[in-house]
């Protein structure tokens, strides 16, 4: 089976954890509408995330703006969320 580049919904509710976001909170910052936010979030667990691909890279740009990615591959899969940088002195 090919490994999708799109996060599972397991995966985007985790993202959401890592921020401190709500759905609503993704919604607004994805521009997507939160019906489809819960929509996605309610799919199958590990199966990639249902959806047009242009709406799943709205999504995916605000995470990765907010400062989170996802892996998966090799049997496993996951979300790391990267602190800003703190300015230099």
């Amino acid at each position: 089976m090919a490994v999708s580049k799109f996060p599972t919904p397991a995966q985007l509710r985790a993202a959401r954890g890592l921020l401190g976001w709500s759905q609503a909170d993704l919604a607004e910052a994805s521009g997507v509408s939160l019906r489809t936010i819960k929509a996605m979030e309610l799919a199958a667990e590990l199966e990639p995330l249902p959806g047009r691909p242009v709406t799943i890279e709205r999504i995916l740009a605000a995470l990765s703006e907010a400062g989170v990615s996802f892996t998966r591959g090799r049997g496993a899969m996951g979300v790391t969320r990267f602190l800003p940088e703190p300015p230099l002195p």
